[in-house]
């Protein structure tokens, strides 16, 4: 697999999330890698072709709650606290949405969804886990692009909050 790391913003392809980013003045590194089409577990995929452990990369995830949509962050190594997530959000109780609403509603495919940029804007929460590191990878807006930056950047960028929902 080719991978390839840009320098700096706009050194990656041009995505709703970059240009969040960009209007936001948030620093980022972009990250490209040769996506392999036959995948299916994109987050273990994003962290082999990055060369990064597992617990740096994180996964966007969109949930239908009894209050509306929401989306959680959690590590690609970790599983989304339903629960949890929806007592974040104010709810009673969360499910997975189904796969096409969240392509519709955050405007990407399955396996690029980006917390960022998304076409709908939706109450947002990161996992504390994040916090343990400096910075970390989230999906660009398309399979095979990955964002990498500082927790709380990503926070401010989806004006989001951070509370503790994976599993375990």
């Amino acid at each position: 697999m080719v991978r390839k790391k840009g320098g700096a913003a706009g050194a990656g392809p041009t995505t709703a999330a970059t240009q969040g980013l960009v209007r936001a003045g948030i620093r980022f590194v972009p990250h490209v890698y040769e996506h392999d089409a036959a995948a299916t577990d994109f987050g273990a995929e994003a962290a082999r072709e990055l060369g990064v452990v597992a617990a740096r990369v994180f996964k966007t995830l969109m949930v239908a709650t009894d209050t509306g949509f929401g989306i959680g962050i959690v590590s690609v190594r970790d599983q989304l606290d339903l629960k949890a997530l929806a007592g974040t959000l104010g709810a009673k109780k969360a499910s997975m949405a189904d796969r096409a609403v969240a392509e519709r509603k955050s405007g990407y495919v399955v396996g690029g969804i980006s917390p960022i940029g998304q076409k709908t804007p939706l109450d947002t929460v990161l996992d504390d886990a994040a916090l343990e590191f400096p910075r970390i990878f989230v999906s660009g807006g398309r399979r095979g692009f990955d964002i990498e930056l500082a927790p709380l950047d990503l926070v401010a960028a989806v004006r989001g909050r951070v509370a503790r929902i994976r599993r375990g």
